[in-house]
């Protein structure tokens, strides 16, 4: 007998179903009112646990397994939906707590949207979450049928969440596999949204144990979520072996963290002298071997399209031959109409020419503009009273002695497909950011984590400059190169990797983890209706 079998049996008792397990999960299945509420809470927090920086991921077991219990013992609709939702509720409210402190750079003015931010903003999210257990209620299936379907909901509502009322696709399901090197390879063929399938199927099969099933059926589910498990790891490991990490030769690069606090950032009378201390990093030991220079976002508190005097001072740390690409604020000369203020990138010369500007295009609403700004007498969170204009999208920029560079700023590191243009592929994909909003917490690792799954799913590698960290260069399988880490103050220098060839998900984009959801959808109705009419 396997291993595997002597558990299952040790927990499960007789076959008829009187064990450990079938008793846990009728208990669960019979909860109602205030007790079911409860536990789900209870599964959705120990669940997060699974999120970076932890990456916990056996608790996802019980978690995702009492969740289905939970909804086998629904008897209606909205009592389904609720399942889900109080789920995703605790799931995101305490993933997202984070949030909270980007309110208190100014409490005075913010401290009072903590609670919407985290709370109200998890409520928001779970209603996808709800509508995916509720599918699954609506659909009738029951055994694996039941788990089927459950993954394709929520793995086609994830891939809603991405994109609705402008999208909001942090912490994915999916997103817990940045523990696994190996696994999180599948990304490069089904994406994120496709590993929120998988880690359904993996760590909520295991509830149909507790039917009412003979051994036959034990064994398979088993064995299938074994060989899940296995063929993922040695998919990842043979891609990992046949990929080792390269590097594009005469290229230097030097990653400046000035580790800025947040709420000094915009002082008037700090500009300048922030300004200089990144020109003081720049200009540190080893200076004469970099060939460019990166700086995170708004590193340059100045608008440098307009401020010939600033762009002199980040012209002059510029590497002869090389450039500065420097995160700055951007803004349409005086008088010019339509007005337009943009959060970007510049590639800044010696000469001080800016040779390449790209425009962030995935604004956070209420952080760089307030949503119905005509209904809601509510204040953005950065400076200034101007909401910032989106820029077109993803693009690829030509930079002097650079392969072309896909870049992107912050928030847009988590919007799975949208960080390449896919008709102008780039060789490598640069992100600037800063996590200095949200101090000492797990914020700044899922966001690295979320810019780690878009280098692995386009098979491009990553530099990644943080004000305040956490600064790295990852190759194109998600191997950190470099780092430097969260709250640490100084340069990180290192080589550029060279790309791998285009991922499947990088060639069809989010259409894969959609006809993946449709499959698993369709597969588990179907075998759900063909039990009925067996039956």
């Amino acid at each position: 007998m396997s291993p595997l079998l002597a558990a299952n049996r040790l927990w499960r008792g007789t076959p008829a179903g009187m064990g450990v397990l079938g008793g846990l999960a009728r208990q669960m299945s019979a909860l109602d009112g205030w007790r079911r509420v409860g536990v789900l809470v209870l599964l959705g927090a120990l669940a997060t646990l699974s999120l970076p920086p932890l990456g916990l991921l056996p608790v996802l077991l019980p978690a995702l397994c009492g969740l289905v219990w939970v909804l086998d013992g629904t008897r209606s609709r909205r009592a389904a939906f609720a399942v889900g939702w109080w789920w995703a509720w605790s799931w995101f409210a305490i993933g997202f707590y984070w949030i909270g402190n980007a309110m208190l750079v100014d409490p005075e003015r913010f401290a009072w949207m903590i609670p919407f931010a985290t709370l109200g903003l998890g409520a928001v999210q779970a209603v996808f979450i709800g509508v995916a257990t509720l599918a699954t209620h609506v659909s009738r299936a029951s055994g694996i049928s039941r788990i089927l379907v459950l993954a394709g909901a929520w793995t086609l509502m994830e891939w809603v969440r991405s994109w609705f009322l402008t999208g909001f696709p942090w912490n994915p399901l999916g997103s817990v596999w940045d523990a696994v090197p190996a696994v999180l390879q599948l990304a490069s063929v089904v994406g994120v949204f496709g590993l929120c399938a998988f880690t359904i199927l993996v760590f909520a099969l295991p509830a149909v144990l507790a039917d009412f099933i003979g051994e036959t059926q034990r064994r398979l589910i088993l064995g299938l979520v074994f060989a899940l498990l296995t063929g993922a790891i040695a998919f990842g490991a043979a891609r990992l072996a046949a990929h080792p990490t390269e590097m594009v030769p005469g290229i230097h690069l030097r990653l400046v963290q000035a580790a800025i606090a947040q709420r000094h950032m915009w002082r008037e009378d700090l500009r300048q002298d922030q300004l200089l201390d990144h020109v003081e990093l720049t200009r540190g030991p080893g200076y004469d071997r970099i060939t460019h220079v990166v700086w995170p976002e708004t590193a340059a508190p100045f608008f440098l399209n307009l401020d010939a005097q600033a762009r002199t001072l980040v012209a002059s740390v510029a590497p002869p031959g090389g450039v500065v690409l420097a995160g700055a604020p951007r803004v349409t000369p005086q008088g010019t109409m339509p007005f337009g203020l943009w959060n970007s990138l510049m590639a800044v010369d010696g000469a001080g020419q800016v040779l390449g500007i790209y425009d962030k295009a995935h604004l956070v609403p209420f952080g760089e503009y307030v949503p119905l700004r005509g209904l809601l007498p509510i204040a953005k969170l950065t400076a200034g009273g101007t909401d910032f204009s989106a820029g077109p999208g993803p693009r690829t920029l030509d930079v002097p002695g650079l392969p072309p560079v896909g870049p992107f700023i912050c928030y847009e590191a988590v919007f799975p497909g949208a960080v390449a243009e896919r008709d102008n592929r780039p060789q490598w994909l640069l992100t600037l950011t800063n996590d200095a909003w949200f101090g000492k917490s797990a914020g700044p690792h899922q966001h690295l984590a979320a810019g780690r799954m878009r280098a692995v799913e386009e098979g491009l590698p990553l530099v990644r400059s943080a004000n305040s960290g956490i600064s790295a260069i990852i190759d194109p399988l998600g191997r950190e190169v470099r780092r430097l880490g969260l709250n640490e103050r100084g340069v990180l220098d290192g080589e550029l990797p060279r790309p791998v060839a285009a991922t499947f998900y990088g060639r069809w984009g989010n259409i894969v983890p959609i006809c993946l959801a449709g499959t698993l959808l369709l597969l588990g109705v179907c075998l759900g209706l063909l039990r009925t009419v067996r039956d």
